[in-house]
């Protein structure tokens, strides 16, 4: 039976929170998993100012200072590299989620690397064709 690693939802009508959940591919989305990896909040957090200016739950400091809002990831580390080793696949957020942690590559590359990388090959292409033509 093939095992997925996927979301569970939970919390409230429009403040959503999820469990990041190891389950069988054909089970209800909310049935009971075989492990539970973590948790994941997609509804940005205030990032809360501590006495030194750091944030007490993370964030990143922006312009002036000012601490940014963060989406709050918990996450097995260890136990979801098992998972993926032993064959679990992952649904596509569960990927985003585990690329972001570095367990995954990026499903998809980001568009502005893809097209540095294809004027880095047509230059390459013109300066090889100007050289074989003189």
């Amino acid at each position: 039976m093939v095992v997925r690693i996927r979301l569970a939802r939970f919390g409230k009508r429009h403040r959503p929170f999820y469990n990041i959940v190891v389950a069988h591919a054909r089970t209800a989305r909310n049935s009971k998993p075989l492990e539970v990896l973590g948790t994941y909040d997609p509804l940005p957090k205030k990032a809360a100012a501590a006495a030194g200016g750091t944030a007490d739950g993370g964030g990143e400091a922006g312009a002036e200072g000012q601490l940014r809002p963060y989406k709050d990831v918990r996450l097995d580390g260890a136990r979801a590299r098992y998972w993926l080793g032993v064959g679990a696949q992952p649904s596509e957020p569960a990927w985003r989620i585990l690329s972001m942690a570095g367990l995954l590559e990026p499903r998809y590359r980001v568009a502005k690397v893809q097209k540095m990388e294809k004027a880095a090959r047509q230059k390459a292409a013109d300066s090889s064709s100007a050289t074989g033509a003189s």
